[in-house]
C-alpha cells in the first residue's frame, strides 16, 4: 500500500531522521519526501509519500509520540476524491474542469454542479453530472444559503470549488465547509479585491494582470493563497479586454490550484500555505 504522510509542527534538530528512521524500522520505503522549515515561526512541515505493509493507526501513534507537543499528522490512504462546484453565469472555469474532468485528466468524482442561476444547466448535463439551481431571487443571503447547505449535504465529497460563483459567502457557511472551500479570483491578489478588478486594473493602467486561487475564509478574497498566475498587457488594452485575457489565466490556475488540493500538497497555516 502507498500512502501520503503530512506532518507539521514546532521545528526542532533531528526531525527529519526520526521521522525517516521510524519509516525505516516499519519497514517502509520513502517514494517522496519534502521538507521546509518557516525560520519566522519555527515550523517544520514534511510531506513523504511512503509504501509497504502499512498499519496506518500504529505508525499515527508512533509518529505522535516522537513529534513534539502540538503536532499534525495526516496519514492518507490513496482514494479518489469528491468535489462539488459551485458557479453562476460564467462558463469558461466550469467548462475547463468539466473537460478534463472528462479527458480523465482530473483525478476526482465530481459530484454536482450548483449555481444560483440556470445558465449552466445545458453545458453541465452535456457531462452527465447532475445541475441544481437555487435561485437567490427573493431570497435574502442566509435563507439562500440554508437552501444551498442542505443540497450540498446531500453529497459526500473533499472540496468545494467556486468556479465564478459570484456571491460573497457568509461566515456560517464558511465555516461549515472550513478549509474545503477553493476560489478563483480574478485578480493577482491582493490588489484590486472586490468587484470588477479588471476595471480598478484598468484605471490604474496596470501592465500584467492575473489571476489568484485561494482558500476561502471570513476575510473578502484574502483566504490563504493556493497559486497564482499573470500575463503581460499593454496600454491598447480596455478594461473589457484585460478580463477577456484573464479568462485563460482563471482557468490554468483554478485547475492547478485543485491538482495541488486533490494530491495533499497543501499546509494552511497563519493564513498562507506551504505546497510541495
Amino acid at each position: 500500500m502507498q500512502v501520503k504522510v503530512l506532518i507539521d509542527c514546532n521545528d526542532e534538530k533531528g526531525l527529519v531522521y526520526k521521522i525517516s528512521r521510524l519509516f525505516y524500522e516499519h519497514g517502509l520505503n520513502i517514494e517522496k519526501n519534502s521538507e521546509f522549515v518557516d525560520g519566522e515561526y519555527k515550523k517544520f512541515f514534511m510531506r513523504s509519500v511512503i509504501s509497504g505493509e502499512i498499519e496506518i493507526q500504529v505508525l499515527q501513534e508512533e509518529l505522535y509520540s516522537l513529534l513534539p507537543e502540538g503536532a499534525n499528522v495526516r496519514i492518507i490512504p490513496p482514494r479518489r476524491k469528491k468535489i462539488v462546484i459551485m458557479a453562476t453565469k460564467e462558463s469558461h472555469c466550469l467548462g475547463d474542469i468539466l473537460i478534463r474532468y472528462a479527458d480523465g485528466e482530473l483525478d476526482a468524482d465530481i459530484e454536482a454542479v450548483v449555481a444560483n442561476h440556470d445558465d449552466l444547466r445545458g453545458l453541465t448535463e452535456k457531462f452527465d453530472i447532475p445541475f441544481h439551481h437555487i435561485s437567490a431571487k427573493g431570497l435574502d443571503r442566509d435563507e439562500h444559503e440554508k437552501r444551498v447547505i442542505a443540497t450540498l449535504d446531500r453529497y459526500e465529497f473533499d472540496h468545494i470549488v467556486l468556479a465564478k460563483y459570484m456571491r460573497i459567502l457568509n461566515p456560517e457557511f464558511v465555516k461549515h465547509y472550513e478549509e474545503k472551500i477553493i476560489n478563483i479570483h480574478h485578480s493577482f491578489l491582493p490588489a484590486f479585491i472586490g468587484a470588477n478588478p479588471y476595471k480598478q486594473a484598468y484605471n490604474r493602467g496596470v501592465k500584467i494582470i492575473g489571476a489568484t486561487a485561494h482558500f476561502v475564509n471570513n476575510m473578502l478574497d484574502e483566504g490563504p493563497i493556493i497559486y497564482q498566475d499573470v500575463i503581460r498587457i499593454d496600454h491598447s488594452y480596455s478594461w473589457q479586454d484585460m478580463q477577456q485575457a484573464g479568462r485563460d489565466v482563471e482557468k490554468i490556475v483554478l485547475a492547478k490550484a485543485l491538482k495541488y488540493a486533490l494530491e495533499d500538497r497543501i499546509f494552511v497555516y497563519a493564513n498562507k500555505t506551504v505546497i510541495f
